[in-house]
């Protein structure tokens, strides 16, 4: 019995996207960033424009800004079957049309309770994984990595970009400005979608890209996956709440005019990058991945707690705490997906990555809903000191945790081959020096492997793929 392999792009002249595969990779990160830019903006002006509208109180703003990470988490993962059924694009649509109501609602809120039920609508248009679907099936295996982090980058920007003109756009139009805008945003990912995002011609279940339901059991009941779970978690958690503080001590304790706030952002994500950049070159290249992130930790709990001491705030101790806590906030948003992706088993990638991020949106819902009943019951340092608080068992979780494999995900495309052939077709892939592990699904004609690139010979693992694909016999 025979089987026969190819690895799409395994020679030179395929070491590149092509010109298609770049225009779909640049085009979801333009839908997911505008999206994302929509959801940011209200991130550093929320605080203290949404005191004006009637029966907010503090614990109902720190609903409303949270709100939405419920939603989203609540319904990031049935979107993603469901787009299994019915089509990614129609999904995408319907989940943008619903963001685009849910900015609608909020702008013409007048009460907070209006906004809240606008931040319920905007998460309930949870596409992102659909958007990743989307992206795995229109390219290749071995450069899907470049396109997920293409689109990384663009909820990266989108982050930094929301930051600085927040402040600004929030002095021009309030806040049912910035949600106007958010709706307008929606509407622009919905004609990039429609007019440059091409159809699938195959759609097709990809472990490495989305959820599979029936790997939820394993994936949840691996304690390494739930400590990044739980990091993550806190990390967006920390993020939330102390955004319905710094706000308000910019505007109203400092006076700093939206202009400055928007200054301030720049120069503090610019000095952040710099600063995290070694540390990440550190974690990766010299396999100091465990030691980076405990360090970042602790880094980010000392900002927290430097913010809780803040009596009488100035706003060089400020912008100083702050570079502190977005250099360790930016360097741990960048290695925690990096350490899901090198613990998960190689064929559930993509369903650890979506507990993961269903953990990172609940953690926005639980620093918005937990930061405002601190802020109300203990003032600004309470938030903060809270915040430190769980830095703190999360260390915990970091120390304990196993020394991570230096290990990469590879996809090997596979030509049909009957199950009773796939043991052997794994046994000789993890034979190739640097490959790890190797796990083959017939049904759908790939093998999942983890690569050790320090020790792998890709010259052997092309000719062996080739040798399968001239139909050399693999087993008896």
């Amino acid at each position: 019995m025979s089987s026969s392999a190819h690895q799409a792009g395994g020679g030179p002249a395929d070491s590149a996207l092509t010109p298609g595969e770049r225009r779909t990779a640049l085009a979801l990160a333009g839908i997911v960033g505008v999206r994302m830019l929509g959801l940011f903006l209200i991130l550093p002006v929320f605080s203290v424009y949404a005191v004006a509208l009637e029966g907010a109180t503090l614990p109902l703003i720190g609903l409303a800004l949270g709100i939405y990470g419920l939603t989203q988490a609540l319904f990031q993962v049935p979107f993603g079957l469901l787009s299994d059924r019915v089509g990614r694009k129609p999904v995408i649509v319907a989940g943008l049309l619903l963001f685009a109501a849910g900015s609608v609602v909020a702008a013409l809120a007048e009460t907070i309770w209006g906004v809240v039920a606008g931040r319920v609508l905007q998460g309930s248009g949870a596409v992102a994984a659909v958007v990743m679907a989307l992206a795995a099936d229109l390219s290749r295996e071995e450069h899907r990595t470049k396109v997920m982090a293409t689109i990384g980058v663009g909820i990266g920007l989108a982050f930094m970009t929301a930051m600085v003109a927040g402040p600004v756009l929030g002095r021009l139009g309030g806040l049912a400005g910035i949600f106007w805008i958010t709706a307008g945003l929606a509407l622009a990912a919905l004609v990039l979608l429609l007019a440059v995002v091409p159809t699938p011609a195959r759609q097709a279940v990809h472990r490495d890209a989305e959820t599979v339901p029936a790997q939820l059991g394993g994936v949840l009941r691996d304690a390494q996956l739930w400590r990044l779970n739980a990091g993550v978690f806190t990390l967006h958690l920390v993020l939330t709440a102390s955004f319905l503080v710094v706000p308000r001590i910019l505007h109203h304790d400092l006076g700093v005019s939206e202009t400055g706030q928007s200054l301030l952002y720049l120069g503090v994500f610019a000095a952040s990058v710099v600063l995290m950049v070694p540390f990440i070159i550190l974690g990766e290249r010299h396999r100091r991945l465990k030691e980076v992130m405990a360090g970042a930790v602790v880094v980010l709990g000392l900002a927290l707690l430097g913010l809780a001491g803040l009596d009488a705030p100035g706003l060089w101790p400020l912008a100083a705490l702050m570079v502190a806590f977005f250099a360790a906030f930016n360097l741990v948003e960048a290695l925690l997906p990096s350490l899901v992706a090198k613990i998960a088993p190689p064929a559930a990638k993509g369903t650890a990555m979506g507990v993961f991020s269903t953990c990172q949106f609940l953690g926005a819902f639980a620093g918005g809903a937990a930061g405002g009943r601190l802020l109300e019951a203990w003032g600004p340092g309470g938030v903060f000191a809270g915040g430190a608080a769980v830095t703190v068992l999360w260390l915990l979780l970091v120390l304990t945790m196993r020394r991570p494999a230096y290990l990469s995900s590879q996809v090997v495309r596979l030509a049909p081959l009957p199950a009773s052939e796939a043991p052997a077709v794994a046994a000789r892939l993890q034979a190739v020096a640097g490959v790890a592990e190797a796990v083959v699904v017939p049904e759908e004609g790939v093998a999942y492997l983890k690569v050790d690139r320090a020790r792998l010979e890709p010259a052997r693992l092309e000719a062996l793929v080739r040798e399968l694909a001239a139909g050399v016999t693999v087993s008896a």
